[in-house]
Order: structure tokens, then C-alpha cells, then sequence
């Protein structure tokens, strides 16, 4: 399986990678399939890398919202197997919960990792445009901080490969949504020819972390295009499309 592991102390964090050898391509997304099976296959074959089993999985059922979810042990399991177990109508969540795999799937959309590892919480965010323009990282952000005590300078977070700035074209009314957060103007630009706009979602995104305090040097960005590489699934270029998994785990 093609992965892109990332490692601190006790936390595992990572994204699965499009591989045109792979069952599927490697899709690990069980609401955008051909075969169900084959997806459970892929997520097991990713459990065995983390060395736990798949129902330490937690998945959400993604509706593009500003909407999040503080996972306990309880909601161990939810949306691994079956995607009418998922955590319904949510878009990001985190843990201060060791050994659960938080999961988050994208296809174009900026997908987000973040951990405190003073506080030991864990978290995973969805941010296609329309989360971006809700603000989703921003409300996440002020969660963990006004009530998980979650101090700004203590946070880190990757943002994973995404849809970019020359392929993410939109008209004039996904522009003004953008341009009505009052800090998204400096990426964007007008193109002429085309009479388009084109937007850095990861850009926006960044700019949304550090509003809410936390360190530029924390925040790291793979600026892999989803759309340009053969290693991204991009919903953009086909809709049939598989989708990648972002995951985070504390491990004892």
C-alpha cells in the first residue's frame, strides 16, 4: 500500500496514496466504491501497517459541514466496516483517546492532521472549499483551545495533498464566498482568458490555523496536487473517483 507516513514520539499520522496496481487503486472509501469488500480489504492491509486491529478505525460520514466530533473509546469501531455506523453529519474529529485511528477521506479537498502533544489530543478535519468558507479548522481550532485547554503554541498540523491553486478554477460566486472571510484575497487570482477564479483552498486553510494562534512553523504543507499527480484521486478531474485516507493514532 502507498503511504506517506508521518512519526512524532507516540503518534502515527499519515495519508494512503493512489496506486494504479492496488485493488481499486487503493481506494479506501466505502461511500465511493465499486466493491465494499475490496475497500475492507485495503483498510485492513493499512491496520496491519499501524499494527492494530480495524475496528480501532473511527470514521465520520462527511457532508461538506463546519460540524465536529469529540471521539471517545466508545465510538471505537464506528464506520470502519459499515458506513451506516460512521459518526453521522461531521467533518472533523478529535481524541484524547490512545490506540483509535481517526479517519478522514478526501478526493480534492484539504485534508488536515493536527495533535498537541502536551495535551496528548489528536484531531482530523475534511476541508473541501465549502468547509474552508465555513470555517471548519477555525471552529475545530477554538474547540480545543477554549475548551479542550489546548494551548496554540503547543499544536501542530499538516495539511495533505489537496486540489491546487491552477487547477481549482470556480466562478464569481464560490470567489465572493471566499473573499467575505476578510483573509483569503492574497490567494486568489482572476484569470482572463478563461474568466475564472482560481483559489489556494491550502493556502486559506494555513491562514486559518494561524488566525487562531498557532505557530507558521507548525504547520506543514504537502503541496502535491491531487489533480496533477498520479498518486492523488481527484473527484475534479473524474467523479467516479476513489478516495484517500487521512489518519492519526496515539499509541500507548
Amino acid at each position: 500500500m502507498k503511504t506517506k507516513l508521518y512519526r512524532n514520539n507516540n503518534i502515527i499520522a499519515g495519508i494512503t496514496l493512489k496506486d494504479s496496481d492496488a485493488p481499486e487503486m487503493g481506494n479506501m472509501a466505502l461511500h465511493a466504491c465499486v466493491d465494499p469488500d475490496t475497500i475492507l480489504e485495503n483498510r485492513q492491509e493499512l491496520a496491519l501497517l499501524l499494527d492494530t486491529e480495524l475496528n480501532s478505525f473511527v470514521c465520520a460520514n462527511q457532508t461538506h459541514s463546519h460540524n465536529f466530533y469529540k471521539v471517545t473509546a466508545a465510538d471505537k469501531g464506528r464506520g470502519a466496516t459499515f458506513q451506516d455506523t460512521a459518526i453521522a453529519d461531521t467533518d472533523a474529529l478529535y481524541t484524547f483517546e490512545p490506540n483509535i485511528v481517526l479517519c478522514s477521506f478526501t478526493a480534492d479537498c484539504v485534508p488536515v492532521i493536527f495533535y498537541d502533544d502536551v495535551k496528548g489530543l489528536i484531531g482530523v478535519i475534511h476541508s473541501g472549499w465549502q468547509g474552508t468558507v465555513k470555517e471548519i479548522t477555525s471552529a475545530v481550532m477554538k474547540q480545543i483551545i477554549d475548551t479542550e485547554g489546548c494551548r496554540p503554541e503547543n499544536l501542530h498540523v499538516h495539511l495533505g495533498p489537496a486540489l491546487s491553486q491552477e487547477k481549482f478554477e470556480v466562478d464569481e460566486d464560490v470567489y465572493v464566498k471566499f473573499n467575505k472571510l476578510g483573509y483569503a484575497e492574497e490567494f486568489m487570482y482572476f484569470k482572463e482568458e478563461t474568466g475564472k477564479y482560481h483559489i489556494d483552498n491550502q493556502l486559506t486553510v494555513k491562514k486559518q490555523c494561524e488566525i487562531a494562534g498557532i505557530p507558521s512553523d507548525h504547520i506543514v504543507i504537502d503541496r502535491t496536487c491531487t489533480y496533477i499527480s498520479p498518486e492523488g484521486f481527484s473527484y475534479r478531474q473524474d467523479k467516479k473517483s476513489g478516495r484517500h485516507l487521512s489518519f492519526i493514532v496515539k499509541k500507548n
